[in-house]
């Protein structure tokens, strides 16, 4: 892949209220071989290939943010490991892993493809992973992703381990479906040395389904789980939104991530960019600045280092997130899976 030169280390991007953004999650496509229940609809129709930035220019796009200050990147979906020659693209991006430029590269996945890629997932410098697992029932997992093969995800995350990335769970709360789950799956993941965040579902696309019937507040778990487990506040953060706790029966962590019952964006250092180079400042607001024009306009980046600087000064207080039987309709209308998880 060829790479432009590297440009010096400009000012960090801090917007109005004084937060500093540090951490880029860019969705790489909006493709997914899984059709979750809460994310998108069974009949999805995707873009047009000539709307979705090229590896190179998502490339380029990336090393722009990191001049610009960015720390953390996270390579996000629908599914990342399905775009064609992924790999390619995290193997550029792993040179400022060397530089030092970039502390962590990561991604987070459903871990269909886990078994293939993990090796050169670990060779590329990636050390830490998301994978999504929102019930360890085989039936219920491929009723909830609809396309989904549990097997073939745990072999994934085993792959994963055995190529020693560190493996954090998520799960999405859902009412009627995994409630009753939880307890299990913190036995399963901290047994195997990984941390389970749980997901309150947000209000993002229409997904043919009300979204009122899934609503599970994590209030209401983590009352469940402090009658089977004890429960330690801890200062523990990856950069994320999560919020986490150490169960001293285990020694492993459970996050919570809370966009409706607690929002988390006092502190959010957060941007994303979705995969035709539209940049949301914020994953619960409609406002965005398309990054594609200028970035395609030069063969240099003086055009998209302006664009993302009056961008980030837009960058809201926080999300409007609301689910209940008077706000049925989605928040905002676009999937998570265009914007990334």
């Amino acid at each position: 892949m060829n790479q432009p030169l590297p440009s010096p280390r400009q000012a960090p991007m801090v917007d109005p209220f004084g937060r500093t953004i540090s951490y880029l999650r860019v969705s790489v496509t909006d493709r997914c071989d899984f059709r979750c229940v809460y994310c998108m609809a069974e009949d999805m129709t995707f873009l047009p290939k000539r709307d979705v930035l090229t590896l190179e220019e998502l490339d380029r796009l990336c090393s722009a943010f990191i001049e610009k200050g960015v720390r953390r990147l996270r390579l996000t979906g629908g599914e990342p490991l399905v775009r064609r020659n992924i790999m390619s693209l995290i193997r550029s991006l792993s040179r400022h892993l060397e530089s030092g430029a970039l502390q962590e590269l990561t991604l987070t996945t459903n871990g269909s493809q886990l078994s293939r890629y993990a090796g050169e997932l670990a060779e590329a410098g990636v050390r830490r992973i998301n994978v999504s697992v929102d019930t360890l029932d085989p039936d219920r997992f491929r009723a909830i992703t609809r396309w989904g093969d549990l097997g073939k995800v745990l072999a994934g995350i085993d792959a994963a381990l055995a190529a020693g990335i560190k493996v954090k769970i998520n799960a999405v709360a859902l009412k009627g479906v995994n409630e009753h789950e939880f307890d299990d799956m913190i036995r399963w993941a901290h047994g195997r040395g990984m941390d389970l965040t749980l997901i309150e579902t947000m209000p993002l696309g229409e997904i043919g389904e009300d979204r009122t019937d899934q609503y599970l507040p994590l209030s209401t778990v983590r009352d469940r789980l402090s009658k089977s487990w004890t429960l330690g506040e801890i200062g523990y953060r990856t950069g994320g939104p999560a919020r986490y706790v150490e169960v001293a029966e285990t020694g492993g962590r459970i996050g919570f991530i809370t966009p409706l019952t607690h929002n988390f964006c006092e502190s959010c250092n957060r941007v994303r960019v979705t995969c035709t180079g539209t940049l949301f400042m914020c994953l619960g607001q409609e406002d965005a600045k398309d990054l594609r024009a200028p970035l395609r306009a030069s063969e240099g980046n003086e055009l998209l280092a302006a664009a993302i600087d009056e961008a980030i000064l837009r960058k809201p207080k926080g999300h409007d997130f609301i689910i209940d039987r008077d706000h049925q309709r989605p928040a905002v209308g676009r999937h998570m899976s265009m914007t990334g998880g």
